[in-house]
């Protein structure tokens, strides 16, 4: 399993900055999983995209369908957010130092990943990046390697 948070996810949809690194590295491996928000947070960024008019109406629903035929198909898997989860989540971040910059989507997908056991995650983000330590994970981004 390969996690992705929503930054990395977005690029087999959309072309934007990294589209390309990200589509090459992971051609022709599958199982990319992601937080449950992951998928709200998907369509908040086409809908970004529709609102810069990047994208028009009937292309964000093609891109829609697209993502759904990928869900069923069992590329793409969203992992669960129990209570429990947010319960750890809040314990973590409360014991976090005072400097770890982190926003709540971040924190989640941080814990999803650390909860489902992977010690990879892969975002183009640099907060959540420097936050993966503190989750028992290493951040990854091969659109920026030496960011973090």
């Amino acid at each position: 399993m390969i996690y992705w948070d929503t930054s990395y996810l977005a690029k087999l949809y959309v072309r934007e900055v990294g589209t390309e690194q990200v589509l090459q590295t992971f051609a022709h491996q599958g199982g990319f999983v992601c937080c449950e928000h992951g998928r709200l947070e998907l369509m908040t960024a086409f809908k970004r995209h529709q609102r810069e008019r990047l994208l028009s109406a009937a292309e964000l629903r093609v891109l829609w369908t697209r993502h759904e035929q990928d869900l069923a198909n069992g590329l793409i898997r969203y992992l669960p957010l129990p209570s429990a989860l947010i319960e750890h989540t809040c314990r973590t971040v409360f014991l976090l130092p005072s400097s770890v910059f982190l926003r709540t989507a971040d924190a989640l997908h941080l814990a999803c990943a650390a909860d489902a056991g992977l010690k990879e995650i892969y975002s183009h983000d640099r907060h959540l990046l420097a936050a993966a330590p503190h989750f028992g994970l290493k951040g990854l981004d091969i659109i920026s390697p030496q960011a973090k």
